[in-house]
């Protein structure tokens, strides 16, 4: 279990290290190609004020597009206590608790730390789970507060807007200035407009890659506190044949669910999913379970 968690915690540094570079790239490339690296500061400085934003402001959007309301105590005591119990367990600030009317079957935590952290559950998903599996899903969802994913999240999502906004710009600015650049090299103009258009594609997928492994993790962090992977094994089964697509889409705020909000799906928009396949899921809790 304790080498899962690291495992996953190993492969999202590196990938999080490699999309850095993909961004410091586009940005060395515009200097290259326009003669004046002020551009590549500006940009680094761009992207920089861009993701502090989303830093501070992603969590409380999250909850807002997708109508999420807050409880208290009284307005639902199962669920309350369920969050306080694993809270107490885990060591962890109480969370506030939010309910979305939807009968979808999801849920999702978000904050940028510990203490300033929200879970939200669908009420689908809430009226459907026995207490075990109610366990397990808040479980994960806490376990992504623990291990600081949603900071990892809107950082990433941040950089991925950042990736698209520059590629787009530098696109534009090449194929309609760079014609009037005499010293302009041909292949070089090619060469950049083929990473501009393929960059932002990249991107989206690092950005999903990074995502499912956040999700792994959540699960093996779940199991542990609950000591009972079948709570969850139970939910995701309910969940996948119940369906976690909710009324309200939201594309921008995907990745913070529990299972994929979004309906639809094929081969290549696997590629760009932010979710691992639940069947995925429910085989590495039970390869867990047996080393618990």
């Amino acid at each position: 279990m304790y080498s899962e968690i690291a495992k996953n915690k190993r492969k999202t540094i590196y990938l999080i290290f490699f999309f850095l570079l993909l961004i410091a790239g586009i940005a060395y490339f515009a200097g290259i190609y326009f003669g004046d690296y002020s551009i590549t500061i500006g940009a680094m400085i761009g992207a920089l004020i861009y993701v502090t934003i989303s830093y501070f402001a992603s969590s409380k959007a999250a909850l807002t597009f997708n109508g999420a309301k807050q409880i208290e105590k009284k307005d639902d005591p199962r669920l309350w206590r369920t969050v306080e119990n694993l809270a107490i367990t885990e060591g962890l600030p109480m969370p506030k608790v939010y309910i979305i009317e939807d009968p979808g079957m999801n849920a999702f935590a978000t904050g940028r730390n510990p203490e300033h952290a929200s879970v939200a559950i669908t009420t689908g998903l809430l009226n459907a789970l026995e207490d075990s599996e109610l366990q397990g899903v808040m479980a994960h969802e806490l376990g992504h507060v623990k291990n600081y994913d949603i900071r990892v999240s809107m950082v990433v999502f941040g950089l991925v807007a950042i990736v698209s906004i520059m590629a787009d710009i530098i696109l534009r600015a090449t194929i309609f200035g760079g014609r009037d650049n005499k010293n302009s090299n041909n292949v070089l103009m090619i060469a950049g407009i083929v990473a501009m258009i393929i960059t932002p594609i990249i991107a989206a997928i690092i950005q999903s890659a990074v995502s499912r492994k956040r999700e792994y993790l959540a699960d093996a962090t779940g199991a542990l506190t609950t000591r009972y992977p079948e709570g969850l094994v139970s939910a995701l089964e309910k969940i996948r044949d119940g369906g976690s697509s909710l009324k309200k889409q939201n594309a921008s705020t995907a990745h913070f669910f529990f299972a994929n909000p979004l309906k639809g799906g094929n081969k290549i928009s696997s590629l760009f999913s932010t979710h691992p396949p639940v069947d995925e899921r429910i085989s590495k809790l039970r390869s867990m379970g047996s080393q618990l």
